[in-house]
């Protein structure tokens, strides 16, 4: 069983950073794929960034740029540090966790964590 736990969401003025950091459990962390979502009521969930065993990553054409995914294998916890928000990256953001890079591409995961609220004020 895996658990993930996210932090460091709230509310930012528009061009601020903030980073969100998701605390996993379990002890094979390194061998899962990480990616955190968001979700506007009303919308669809949608993939932010993601980050693989190897390392490699991807982001979002929206966040590119501006956010970057990176874990630490050490603590068990993968990071995306936002900078340059914007008010339409106001959402609630889940981290979450596949053994299949693709399962968690195609907006799959095994594990998810509770979510957490970032708000970006204009």
């Amino acid at each position: 069983q895996v658990q993930l736990v996210e932090s460091g969401g709230g509310l930012v003025q528009a061009g601020g950073p903030l980073r969100l950091s998701c605390v996993t459990s379990g002890r094979t962390f390194s061998s899962y794929a990480m990616g955190w979502f968001r979700q506007v009521p009303g919308k669809e969930r949608e993939l932010v960034a993601a980050i693989f065993w190897s390392g490699s990553t991807r982001h979002a054409d929206s966040v590119k740029g501006r956010f970057t995914i990176y874990r630490d294998n050490a603590k068990n916890t993968v990071y995306l540090q936002m900078n340059s928000l914007k008010p339409e990256d106001t959402a609630v953001y889940y981290c979450a966790a596949d053994r299949t890079s693709s399962t968690l591409v195609a907006g799959g995961g095994e594990y998810w964590g509770q979510g957490t609220q970032v708000t970006v004020s204009s």
